[in-house]
């Protein structure tokens, strides 16, 4: 992989059963097993390939509150508060902290907007800082540039994309639950209507409770029992480049590139919104639910290729459970990341940030992050079949949320009193002919 990863190890037996199975051993997955297992649930994690090995390594790794959809901010001011608490109730470590994100700009409407935002967030109880032109030159002075104005967000931060899930993973096994790599689920059965069992490439383990946190898989799998998700992914490259810049913010946004310091001394570089549609038979097959989502972002949007054809994760095709399946054959989804979108991205900092030219490219990649219509996740157990519950569609918000998603999934399979109001993340939104305002972020 292109991405830098953490790798664990973790359990190889499969249990004939299990209080509840998470699929998926993304962010959402991780966490949503780690609150389950908290609870004192037998959990049972298993994942086609290798722990956090998609889009959760690929991200940028931002955990922010700043400029967040209604509908998710408050699950983003949770989620800050658990990934600060997981490292004192775990001891593992996912690079967490609050480092403040930094936003500057010359557009007048784009500051307009942020000054509209702030008002917002003031009635969550949500602390951000507009900066006039003077204080935003300031904490922007690695640019070397004036700047009319900007954000600082002193509560937001980042974690490290490349050891946050195999950090959760260990935590897991600490509480005693299973964790299996390049395992499989190939489908789910039934009894009397209700979830009893998840069967993977390695046998069957009969459960009560099942939490699909598939990212961009979870449409497909989803249609192998009749349930209609609607979702697309858009294939997004970024790049990293070697520690060896000195004086530049941790965490800094603009309309032209976006910066983030690794805990390696290097930064991630990437351009906000950008991305390869790669059409696939699942996007055709969704593409009127998406056309707001289109309207409002194809200027960021350009044609793609076939690799989405060529990675399986968006076919209309049913598979048989004694067979192996799409997941089989692609364990990893690691897509080539867009030449040209590098090369953009690369100049654009170096020209932005000077002291970026003592470093050098260390790592190119790509990741597809799974969208829904709304730009909203689907959270919620599906009426069809009790007991199986979603946690997919994350329109690239997965990372920062994950801990709060996760504690939220524990919260529905446990019937606990939610940590924030379930109602805007509920799969049957879906049903409706619309599903409201397309996402701000």
């Amino acid at each position: 992989m292109r991405a830098p990863l953490q790798q664990i190890q973790t359990s190889s037996e499969l249990p004939q059963s299990a209080d509840a199975v998470v699929i998926g051993g993304g962010i959402v997955g991780v966490f949503a097993a780690y609150y389950l297992a908290r609870r004192g649930m037998k959990v049972v994690l298993v994942e086609k390939g290798r722990i956090g090995a998609e889009q959760s390594c690929r991200n940028w790794g931002w955990c922010r509150q700043q400029n967040r959809d209604a509908r998710e901010l408050p699950m983003a001011t949770r989620s800050l508060d658990l990934w600060e608490r997981f490292v004192a109730d775990s001891g593992e470590d996912t690079g967490f902290r609050r480092c403040g994100l930094l936003y500057l700009s010359n557009d007048e409407a784009e500051l307009a907007r942020w000054a509209r935002w702030r008002d917002f967030a003031r009635t969550a109880g949500v602390t951000t800082l507009m900066l006039d032109g003077a204080e935003a030159s300031e904490r922007g002075r690695a640019t070397g540039r004036p700047w009319k104005g900007g954000v600082f967000s002193p509560s937001d931060g980042t974690a490290d994309p490349s050891r946050a899930a195999p950090s959760v993973a260990r935590a897991i096994l600490k509480l005693g639950g299973t964790v299996l790599q390049n395992c499989a689920a190939r489908g789910i059965e039934t009894e009397g209507g209700r979830l009893s069992a998840v069967v993977t490439e390695n046998g069957t383990i009969r459960t009560k409770v099942a939490v699909l946190a598939g990212g961009a898989w979870a449409s497909s799998f989803c249609r192998q029992f009749g349930f209609r998700f609607p979702q697309a992914a858009i294939r997004s490259s970024i790049l990293s480049v070697s520690p060896g810049a000195e004086g530049l913010p941790d965490a800094l946004h603009t309309a032209k590139i976006s910066v983030t310091r690794r805990d390696n001394g290097g930064y991630t570089l990437a351009i906000s919104g950008r991305g390869r549609v790669d059409v696939t038979p699942q996007q055709l097959r969704f593409s009127s639910h998406f056309v707001p989502m289109f309207l409002k972002r194809w200027r960021s949007l350009a044609p793609g290729g076939l690799q989405g054809v060529r990675c399986g994760h968006e076919t209309l095709k049913l598979w048989r459970l004694d067979q192996p399946t799409p997941m089989e054959r692609m364990r990893i989804l690691d897509p080539v990341p867009d030449k040209a979108t590098i090369r953009l991205t690369h100049a654009r900092a170096l020209e932005l940030l000077p002291a970026l030219r003592q470093t050098r490219i260390s790592a190119a990649w790509a990741g597809y992050i799974d969208s829904t219509p709304d730009g909203v996740p689907a959270i919620g157990e599906i009426d069809a079949v009790p007991g199986f519950f979603l946690a997919a569609g994350f329109s690239g918000h997965g990372f920062g949320i994950g801990s709060g998603a996760g504690h939220l999934v524990a919260d529905l399979v446990t019937g606990s009193e939610p940590i924030v109001d379930p109602k805007s993340y509920d799969p049957r939104r879906f049903d409706a002919s619309s599903w409201g305002k397309v996402a701000d972020f």
